[in-house]
């Protein structure tokens, strides 16, 4: 059958899973802001010991990971292998947000730069105009100087 360009195509079957990326964002944010934590550290240090005191003091049928403790390292490395793609997403997000602030602020600076240039023209152009017009003092001194001739005359 040919296809027909006034129709829409018909989609297949997907073999890509289907996925939000911005609810996995905000999972990966989530996951590398409770790495950064001490709870976090306490976990695994509590994890590691308990597999440690396992598997050295525990009864010989029951230790499932001899002394090179291989499958500790394996368990270690697989957490390494997912923590880290998703540290370097949750800061390429925060990057993003970072550079939208930055050229958000950047637009305001510009927007507050425009606005004291205006005033810094406005109150030149007041103290222009107020340099034209006549003061109290000088009307006195003026006065006084018309006095001064008239009683000399």
């Amino acid at each position: 059958m040919t296809d027909r360009l006034d129709l829409p195509r018909e989609t297949g079957p997907r073999l890509r899973p289907q996925y939000d990326p911005e609810t996995f964002g905000r999972m990966a944010e989530r996951f590398a802001r409770f790495l950064g934590t001490a709870r976090f550290l306490v976990y695994m240090t509590v994890f590691v010991t308990v597999w440690l005191g396992w598997n050295v003091l525990g009864p010989r049928g029951w230790r499932f990971d001899p002394y090179p403790f291989i499958f500790l390292t394996l368990m270690l490395s697989l957490q390494a292998s997912y923590a880290a793609p998703l540290i370097l997403l949750a800061q390429n997000r925060q990057d993003d947000r970072d550079r939208i602030q930055n050229e958000l602020d950047r637009a305001a600076a510009e927007r507050n730069q425009a606005e004291v240039e205006y005033l810094t023209r406005e109150i030149a152009g007041l103290r222009l105009a107020l340099g034209e017009v006549a003061t109290r003092d000088y009307i006195r001194s003026e006065f006084q100087r018309l006095q001064d001739d008239l009683q000399e005359s």
